[in-house]
């Protein structure tokens, strides 16, 4: 096919141009470009530091949208619950039948307690500790105690806990607190149809961190958001990283980066040979392999991607053979209106974004790793590790060495947010192609904001 560049040039390969050197075919839905020409170049300071604006975006957004609580697989069998808070709100979501996924807030119709402040696994009911009311874990009132106490208790099912929506893709619960809200297909849009090679259903969850951060949820989930930050905070993988040669793509509520690997970032002011290009890639994987060798006439990406499909294979079978160059090597990585950020192709990342309590100034940034399986049962997930604003990400081994690399992140966060409580100006600017997916999500974010 004729592929027409519909982007800003930086030097170097684009990556269609890139995509057209692949040793396999590719994907069709890796040749999709939409570019995003709207959206704000500047957004106010106070989004990030401001009270009154955080309890705006709490009644537009986290009381309005749809948001990721968990797995499926997090909740294997009836009477297995999660509470999923965020902005000061508490929800229980339970699986309160074989086949049936409910959600509620996690709060005592009598006097207010929250019901559960962890997760647990098969329930028979959910009861207050302070004064022992009771509902069923469908939600239905069980039992009040000193019931004739209460003569305005006439109708139990107006004592039934407060239901908030449910749905599930790719494997994920979702919940959304408004009652008029339209169905999560709505939301997603065709979301699923750059998954149908990946689908996140058919993976596991082997990894599961959750750090504290001392900034904003926005400040955190738009540094993860475009690789123009790369050149500064990870100069260590720009001889195998090509940053600025990204795409950047918005399609409804969701947006896309591919960001590629095994090509030298423009920035370098050398060229690095093949064999230097792939070091720099295993360097920084996941997954440390054995030390590998560029033979004569074949190039970096195609050496790792010829690894990969190695290591896929025992678990895809023969599929892992017609697998692209690209979709072994390249970050693709999505966000979905407001915090949900899962990462395509066989990159086993999933990020999720969210407030810490009410704290305007803090955050929390949790990273799972997706992995196929072979056919068989589906290994459980682990608990989540938990590190607090003080703990180094090296803390949690399970990350590999990518927890080296959120490492240069977190070092930034924080004096993101200490600068723009300090700040002179009124407004952060954007740039207009590499930020794309941070203008388009602040669009979607203002016309959340004007609704009434």
């Amino acid at each position: 096919m004729t592929n027409v560049e519909v982007r800003p040039r930086a030097p170097g390969l684009s990556y269609q141009e890139l995509l057209d050197a692949d040793s396999r075919e590719v994907p069709e839905i890796l040749r999709r470009q939409q570019p995003f020409d709207q959206g704000p170049m500047f957004v106010p300071v106070e989004r990030y530091i401001s009270p009154d604006f955080f309890q705006l975006e709490r009644q537009k957004v986290w009381d309005r949208t749809w948001q990721m609580a968990c797995r499926e697989e997090h909740l294997p069998d009836v009477g297995d619950y999660v509470v999923y808070d965020v902005a000061g709100r508490s929800y229980l979501v339970v699986r309160s039948g074989p086949s049936t996924i409910q959600a509620f807030h996690n709060v005592c119709l009598h006097r207010g307690r929250l019901l559960k402040t962890e997760s647990g696994c098969r329930a028979t009911e959910f009861r207050c500790p302070f004064h022992g009311f009771g509902w069923k874990v469908d939600g239905t009132l069980l039992s009040i105690p000193c019931a004739w106490d209460f003569p305005q208790v006439d109708d139990p099912a107006d004592w039934s806990l407060r239901g908030v929506q449910v749905a599930t893709w790719g494997g994920f619960v979702f919940i959304n607190p408004d009652p008029a809200a339209a169905p999560l297909e709505e939301h997603v849009g065709d979301l699923g149809d750059h998954f149908a090679r990946w689908p996140l259903e058919d993976r596991f969850v082997q990894v599961h961190v959750a750090k504290v951060l001392r900034c904003n949820w926005k400040v955190a989930q738009e540094a993860f958001m475009e690789a123009m930050h790369v050149v500064a905070t990870h100069p260590q993988i720009l001889p195998s990283i090509g940053d600025a040669n990204s795409q950047y793509d918005a399609f409804g509520n969701f947006s896309r980066a591919i960001t590629p690997n095994g090509t030298p970032s423009p920035h370098l002011k050398w060229n690095p040979t093949e064999q230097e290009m792939l070091d720099s890639m295993f360097d920084r994987n996941l997954d440390e392999p054995p030390v590998m060798t560029v033979p004569p006439g074949r190039t970096a990406r195609e050496v790792a991607a010829e690894s990969r499909r190695n290591q896929l294979r025992p678990v895809l079978g023969d599929p892992a053979d017609m697998l692209s160059d690209a979709e072994v090597n390249d970050s693709f990585y999505f966000t979905l209106f407001p915090n949900f950020h899962p990462w395509g192709a066989f990159n086993r990342i999933v990020y999720r974004f969210r407030p810490h309590g009410m704290r305007v100034d803090e955050s929390v940034m949790e990273c799972m790793f997706l992995s196929p399986f072979p056919p068989g049962e589906r290994p459980p997930p682990p608990p989540i590790h938990w590190l607090d604003a003080d703990s180094d990400w090296t803390k949690a081994p399970e990350l590999g060495s990518l927890a080296r690399v959120f490492n240069q992140d977190s070092f930034n966060l924080p004096n993101v947010q200490l600068g723009l409580q300090a700040s002179p100006l009124e407004h952060v600017t954007f740039a207009r192609y590499e930020e794309t997916k941070i203008r388009h999500w602040h669009q979607l974010l203002e016309e959340h904001l004007a609704q009434p």
